[in-house]
């Protein structure tokens, strides 16, 4: 096992291999870097990151769906499509169990959210006593989702059922992170990339345990919050890089 030093070496010389554009190309990360006006960024980095289960190209075949549905314009979509519109999505299927109903349930969503904020940053907002996104991924869950029960919730996952919300906290790191590098936006200016998480999911899970910074087993909130503990300590400012390097070494088997 690497004493701490060496772990932290090793994590920087591996995130910095894989944090470049080029990751971009299989990633879908992507699916927002295609656009350059921030609602635009927004809606289409939600969508996909919402999506982002299973793999990785059917991923970004299904974001294209939902792109090309909204005219390659998400933001002008969400505020001016008719009824109709609607209507023709409701049947469609998008990414397995994620079908034309939530697709509309989203589209309607954004639309009542944008009438009354710029951004989507507006209600991730975190508070002075907080340093995760724990409670503001609940505050934009209620904003978010509105209505008391829609079968369209199960999309978007919550910490306070000690949910690891995977995908929320990979799209918090795109909007967030802002080193210059290509792959995150850094679009965000009123939030600190100090509060990130790891997206924790199965790979990043296993490879943190072979590399002893988790103990736990399961893939969960509380897994969240003790990789943050970790990783904080290699780098208190911008702990979420580490998820570059997570990546590599799952897509090498370096440690397999």
């Amino acid at each position: 096992m690497l004493n701490f030093e060496e772990l932290k070496d090793f994590l920087n010389e591996k995130a910095d291999i894989y944090n470049n554009s080029e990751f971009i190309q299989d990633d879908p990360v992507q699916i927002p870097h295609r656009f350059s006006l921030k609602q635009d960024i927004e809606i289409a980095g939600f969508l996909a990151a919402t999506i982002s289960w299973g793999n990785r190209k059917s991923i970004i075949k299904s974001a294209d769906k939902m792109l090309d549905i909204m005219g390659n314009s998400p933001y002008d979509f969400v505020k001016n499509y008719s009824e109709k519109d609607l209507r023709s999505i409701e049947g469609k299927s998008v990414h397995r169990t994620f079908n034309g109903e939530d697709f509309t349930y989203f589209v309607r969503q954004f639309n009542r959210i944008y009438k009354e904020n710029e951004s989507l940053e507006d209600l991730f907002i975190i508070k002075d006593s907080e340093t995760n996104f724990y409670h503001a991924i609940e505050r934009f869950r209620a904003q978010f989702l509105h209505i008391e029960k829609h079968r369209s919730h199960k999309h978007i996952s919550s910490p306070y059922k000690n949910s690891s919300s995977k995908r929320i906290i990979m799209f918090l790191r795109w909007m967030i992170r802002n080193d210059n590098r290509g792959v995150d936006f850094g679009i965000w200016k009123k939030i600190d990339p100090k509060n990130l998480s790891i997206p924790l999911d199965v790979h990043t899970g296993n490879i943190s345990r072979k590399l002893g910074l988790i103990s736990r087993t399961q893939n969960d909130w509380k897994t969240v919050l003790e990789l943050d503990e970790m990783i904080r300590k290699f780098d208190d400012k911008d702990p979420a890089k580490y998820d570059f390097a997570l990546f590599g070494l799952g897509v090498t088997k370096e440690l397999f």
